[in-house]
């Protein structure tokens, strides 16, 4: 099954054209991956699933997918997650 490209939405567009962030403007979450022992999640919908091996998080528009080794939820706000581990792979799906 193909899936089809997604198509950047009106707040996307209108961030580029003002020259904005578009992850503030939309909402769209924003990733910093720190070596490969620390992850920094903003504007993340929640967790959907947690172990020691892998974490889905909810990026609104996109799933996250966080794949490693001792992967641990260090620190959770409303807007900021802080993931600690062998991080080896990450996917947006």
């Amino acid at each position: 099954m193909d899936r089809k490209p997604r198509r950047p939405g009106f707040l996307e567009r209108t961030a580029e054209l003002f020259d904005l962030p578009a992850d503030a403007v939309a909402g769209l979450p924003k990733l910093e991956l720190v070596g490969d022992g620390e992850l920094r999640v903003e504007n993340h919908k929640g967790i959907l699933s947690y172990g020691p091996e892998e974490i889905h998080v909810s990026g609104g528009a996109y799933l996250i997918k966080i794949t490693g080794e001792e992967l641990e939820l260090r620190a959770m706000t409303g807007l900021e997650l802080l993931i600690t581990g062998k991080i080896m792979q990450i996917s947006l799906v």
